[in-house]
């Protein structure tokens, strides 16, 4: 790569980049201090490492003209399933989730590299298909690309991480023209798919009495019969469609799809979800249902943010993470110790970073006349932007505990890695945006 290369790469989008590593190695730092200024992890220093060799992987991919990727997108993807599937019956479990695939004395979270593959071969088939007339193919292929590495991670179980396959999904499907019918039909299926599941335990934990309706929801043969009763409403109205072409019978076949699909899935889903991953989402409806339990980390996460006031205690002087009261505080909460330090000032100048970050990515999208480069672009921007989103809002209360790391701050390698590479493969589409 020529000197003028190098100097063409999108500082605007690597400084913030670089601050927010930056950041989040002083408050991995400060998570491993103990009241009597005892480090009691070397967090940070393997944190470090990561991150200088992720700097390297930038320039590095920098290197190399992206359209190399979008020419081998199917081999990475297949490639990419091959270790995802062997962590499922030889993964490391740790907390009850088989996530992690051991590569010598190095634990590598293989989920977190095979988001880029995902993001790869869908912006690739996007743009393949962009004069495609058949939108209803484009979404059922899209969809198939990304569901299939999605159910693998749901059953290590990870559902975090699956949820942010999905969020790619919906920002990529959302920039290729695809009618938002199909998209709004997603989303429509997974929100009440969380609501049908969560009402049985809402009924059991927190309402405390037993409501017909509610308790009907956890019955199989109930939900046989529901399920029953609205694919014949569809069949009839389909058959109403087909011979009369009136919109009405369209819109109910709509609806008793995604009432059906609906039922189904938070049916299973109450059968293959572990008792912590729901004592999560009960917890995030009242976390004092179980505050020294399941609740303990949203309440300590808050009792952090909220201990930080406007401008912080100070760096090193947080008690929540001095006195171990927050689990996972390097990883899952490190904004919430960064919060108790660096107070509310902090936050907005993460927020910013992270903003700018958004935006780089969103220019460079713009910028660019090649069809597959704004996918990946879109796709890259979704997945950082649901993790900030996601981990923010678990950290003040506002979204369930999903164990999604913070991109660029949390403690991690096969976080930080993926991330650095996405931003590689961004930053060689930014050096050759006015290229085809």
């Amino acid at each position: 790569m020529r000197l003028k290369n190098i100097l063409e790469i999108d500082f605007l989008l690597l400084l913030p980049i670089i601050a927010l590593i930056s950041i989040g190695i002083l408050f991995i730092y400060s998570a491993g201090i103990t009241t009597d200024g005892v480090q009691m992890s070397t967090e940070f220093a393997r944190q470090i490492v990561w991150a200088s060799v992720g700097l390297l992987v930038v320039i590095t991919l920098s290197m190399i003209n992206y359209r190399r990727y979008y020419n081998f997108a199917i081999y990475i993807y297949l490639l990419s399933l091959v270790p995802l599937l062997i962590t499922l019956f030889f993964g490391h479990a740790i907390h009850n989730a088989t996530r992690w695939l051991r590569i010598g004395f190095v634990g590598v979270q293989i989920s977190e590299f095979v988001k880029l593959s995902v993001i790869i071969l869908l912006a690739r088939y996007l743009a393949d298909t962009d004069h495609n007339k058949d939108s209803f193919s484009r979404f059922f292929v899209s969809c198939v690309i990304v569901f299939i590495p999605t159910l693998m991670v749901l059953l290590q179980p990870d559902l975090g991480t699956s949820l942010v396959y999905v969020a790619i999904l919906i920002t990529m499907l959302f920039l290729s023209g695809i009618p938002m019918r199909y998209v709004a039909f997603m989303i429509s299926c997974i929100a009440l798919s969380g609501i049908l599941l969560v009402l049985p335990f809402w009924q059991t934990h927190i309402l405390r009495e037993s409501v017909p309706f509610l308790s009907a929801l956890a019955d199989f043969r109930i939900n046989i019969i529901a399920i029953a009763f609205f694919i014949f409403i569809a069949v009839i109205a389909l058959f109403g469609y087909l011979k009369f072409k009136k919109k009405y019978f369209f819109w109910i076949v709509y609806s008793a799809a995604i009432i059906v699909l609906s039922l189904g899935i938070s049916y299973v889903g109450r059968i293959v979800l572990r008792n912590y991953q729901i004592m999560r989402l009960i917890v995030f409806i009242d976390p004092n249902v179980d505050p020294r339990g399941a609740g303990w980390n949203i309440i300590q996460s808050i009792t952090a943010i909220g201990a930080g006031g406007f401008s912080g205690r100070g760096f090193l002087q947080g008690t929540q993470s001095q006195y171990r009261f927050l689990p996972e505080q390097s990883t899952d909460f490190i904004f919430s110790i960064f919060s108790e330090e660096a107070g509310f000032i902090g936050g907005i100048i993460v927020f910013a970073l992270y903003l700018l970050i958004i935006n780089r990515l969103l220019f460079s999208m713009k910028k660019t006349t090649d069809p597959f480069a704004k996918y990946f672009l879109a796709g890259l921007s979704g997945m950082i932007g649901f993790h900030f989103i996601i981990n923010v809002g678990m950290a003040i209360g506002v979204m369930p505990i999903t164990g999604l790391p913070l991109i660029f701050m949390s403690y991690g390698g096969s976080s930080l890695l993926s991330s650095m590479i996405g931003i590689g493969i961004a930053t060689s589409i930014y050096i050759r945006r006015f290229n085809r």
